[in-house]
């Protein structure tokens, strides 16, 4: 059984070094500096410096090279690119290789998630989503943690299972593609908010609002999507959105740390050499949210803050003089 990873991140290569010492495992890098990189000295200077990468895994920056021989394929491209990449990997994969997608994030003109672009790009093969509160650096240092491979196969399912797991990995199953894959979209705009709130100072209870609410946000379209109402209390639901809003090493949570503490978005993002998906999310999860008729008012804040020029203060000001209701509505 190979693997191709596509996309040398801080997650791809991390999930890379996790496969590479079950089975043979290829990571693509779009720069052939950085492949030589990780085969040479094993270590991805970019991403993850810190930190030495199985001798197993090994590095192409060619496409076809890394997809061509692979049994399963994994994308771990940001939902900007996502389509391209995709497009161009599909000429060179055999027919019914199961494409596993780690990215957490929804094409903006379509609205669609990253396995409905692959279905696009890539019909034919079956469609699996990764997810759950998973830290790269966290993962790679073997500190305990849990994950979800979703996919509503099962022998694929289990295999992926194997693929994945490690002795400080547990890897669950779960037939909840939508609403395993839509809980890892949500989690990270709540996870702006979450950081703008500790940005501007407030506490432990401020959080735990954020995340009670977001999760509810975050039920409420999914349930609405078709997803399952246990996913979202699960870890591709709660464990996902506890990890992201409350860890300094989530991109989303720290983007929003630094508006809470009065930066504008440009100056943030500039500053920023990987992808916080949920600034370029957030858009599509409120249109997704008005095309469901599903009420979601933090992601609106969320959206007014990253792309109207809102206040952080404003924004949470919005949020707590809305008009009293049931915390069950």
């Amino acid at each position: 059984m190979k693997v191709a990873v596509i996309g040398a991140g801080s997650w791809g290569t991390t999930v890379a070094a996790l496969a590479a010492v079950n089975t043979p495992t290829v990571l693509w890098a779009r720069r052939q500096e950085l492949a030589d990189e990780i085969n040479t000295r094993h270590v991805n200077s970019d991403y993850l410096p810190q930190f030495t990468l199985p001798n197993e895994l090994q590095a192409t920056a060619s496409l076809a090279e890394a997809v061509g021989g692979a049994d399963v394929v994994v994308m771990a491209v940001p939902s900007h690119g996502f389509r391209d990449v995709a497009a161009a990997a599909a000429t060179h994969v055999r027919a019914w290789v199961p494409v596993v997608s780690l990215t957490k994030g929804l094409e903006r003109n379509s609205l669609k998630r990253m396995s409905e672009v692959i279905r696009d790009e890539m019909p034919g093969h079956p469609v699996a989503v990764l997810t759950g509160p998973n830290l790269a650096k966290e993962i790679l240092s073997g500190q305990p943690a849990a994950s979800v491979v979703a996919i509503d196969e099962f022998d694929i399912a289990t295999e992926l299972q194997r693929i994945f797991s490690r002795p400080s990995l547990r890897v669950y199953t779960n037939s909840d593609l939508v609403g395993c894959e839509l809980s890892g979209v949500v989690k990270n705009v709540i996870a702006i908010a979450a950081g703008m709130a500790e940005g501007m100072g407030f506490g432990d209870n401020t959080r735990a609002t954020l995340i009670t609410r977001g999760l509810a946000e975050m039920t409420r379209l999914g349930i609405a999507m078709g997803g399952h109402a246990a996913t979202f209390a699960g870890l591709a639901g709660m464990g996902d959105l506890i990890a992201t809003c409350s860890s300094k090493q989530s991109r989303n949570n720290m983007v929003g740390f630094q508006l809470g503490e009065g930066k504008t978005i440009e100056e943030v993002l500039a500053a920023m050499n990987m992808v916080a998906e949920g600034v370029k999310s957030s858009p599509s999860v409120l249109d997704l949210a008005r095309r469901h008729g599903v009420d979601m008012p933090i992601t609106e804040q969320i959206v007014a803050v990253c792309h109207q020029s809102r206040s952080a203060r404003d924004a949470l000001g919005s949020l707590m003089q809305r008009g009293r209701k049931s915390e069950l509505d």
